[in-house]
């Protein structure tokens, strides 16, 4: 049997308490005999559907803000309920896009992915919605300028699956939403960027766009630049994964959507393109590098709950089939696998309804920063971005390697590590 055909035919599906719109469907494995690429792919399924279901069931069914926790760190300091149950949609749909955009088949994942997709679909329909209880808030605060920017990233992510299929009505709605964050400003930061997205998609689809934040994001990021592929987060460095979290992906994206032609003048070039993506991919490098042997990676810097979106960068790169000739993609696929079971596998990280708690690695509220709350934590599926590539890409069929750091501790031959100039 191909991989395509029994990926998750190792899954058995069963939803329980349908009564609790907030618990997750039990999925366990039903053939422990596979191995390989097939039972990694496996458990990354099960591992994202885990994660995503509770948001996209709940959206779907309108039930978002009536289960969603309103969880938050101890020196929380926004209004959570203008601000979560948006931060929950946007990072999930971010992060399960690409696996949503494969294209419809008869496996069992196949099954699976499209039964999420139309609830999703439902979903984002109740989002704007204003005779829905979960039309979500872009109107209040400043935070909603983030999350739209993942919802943005979402749209380009899986144009086909996710922005196409919307009616008229519900499409309007999200320009004019997008369109309503105008009014605000946020921090001098990495934030630039995520205003800056949202304009580049209104341009995608062909409707007026500020030029003005597209710009200025493009020229900060371009002084903020401060070599061997780390960006600034602002005016001073800041160590922590804002690069993988933000700024690389969506600055690559952005700059690429730019690249079409489309009404107006927008002044980046494939150059520009190619130098952001070659950045984006030695960072990838860094991130591979710091997955240990045992599968755990520092945590370090600000919003480590946000957990597994710290290897955002590797994720993308791997999708997009750009990573060095020395890093396998199965030394990839199977450093993630160790650090999605680290993290996943067990019950650590959710409560008793399947939505993620505060931490890093277990109940950590203390570990929370002021801006956390449950809704915050989504971000979690961004590291999952190379469930877009097809089960039959090399990705997931070519023999168990290790990686980098793997290597290192055993003493295998590794390839030493270097700087880049640009």
């Amino acid at each position: 049997m191909k991989i395509g055909s029994f990926v998750i035919a190792l899954l058995l599906i069963s939803v329980a308490g349908s009564g609790q719109p907030g618990r997750n469907p039990k999925i366990t494995l039903a053939n422990p005999r596979i191995a390989g690429g097939a039972q990694d792919r496996a458990q990354w399924v099960r591992n994202l559907y885990k994660i995503a279901y509770p948001v996209v069931h709940n959206l779907a069914a309108g039930t978002l803000k009536k289960n969603l926790p309103l969880e938050q760190g101890p020196s929380y300091n926004l209004v959570v309920t203008d601000v979560t149950y948006l931060e929950a949609v946007g990072r999930t749909v971010a992060g399960i896009a690409p696996w949503l955009e494969l294209p419809d088949d008869q496996t069992e994942e196949g099954i699976l992915r499209a039964k999420m997709r139309n609830e999703l679909l439902q979903g984002l329909k109740n989002a704007v919605d204003p005779a829905s209880p979960d039309c979500l808030n872009f109107k209040k605060q400043s935070q909603p300028i983030v999350d739209a920017a993942y919802l943005s990233h979402a749209f380009l992510r899986a144009p086909k699956a996710l922005w196409q299929p919307l009616d008229t009505v519900t499409k309007r709605r999200y320009i004019d939403a997008f369109k309503s964050l105008r009014t605000r400003s946020g921090a001098y930061n990495n934030w630039l960027v995520f205003a800056a997205l949202t304009e580049g998609f209104l341009r995608y689809i062909g409707e007026d766009y500020d030029p003005v934040r597209i710009d200025y994001a493009l020229n900060k990021m371009k002084d903020w630049y401060t070599g061997d592929s780390w960006y600034k987060d602002g005016d001073l460095f800041s160590m922590d994964y804002y690069n993988s979290y933000v700024i690389h992906p969506m600055l690559t994206d952005l700059i690429g959507t730019l690249l079409e032609k489309r009404p107006g003048k927008i002044h980046v070039t494939a150059g520009d393109y190619e130098t952001a993506l070659r950045r984006m991919v030695r960072h990838a490098e860094f991130l591979e590098r710091i997955i240990a042997p045992d599968g755990t990676y520092p945590a370090f810097g600000r919003s480590v709950t946000y957990r597994t979106a710290a290897f955002q960068v590797l994720g993308q790169v791997a999708l997009m089939e750009k990573l060095p000739e020395y890093i396998r993609p199965a030394q990839v696929r199977c450093a993630l696998t160790k650090v999605f079971s680290n993290m996943f596998d067990g019950n650590q990280n959710f409560d008793a309804n399947g939505w993620l708690v505060l931490g890093f690695n277990g109940h950590q509220p203390m570990m929370a920063d002021v801006y956390t709350s449950t809704g915050s934590l989504y971000m979690a599926t961004l590291g999952f971005l190379p469930l877009g590539l097809p089960a039959n890409n090399k990705f997931w069929t070519d023999p168990p390697a290790d990686w980098t750091s793997k290597k290192a501790w055993s003493g295998q031959p590794v390839k030493k590590d270097y700087k880049v100039e640009y």
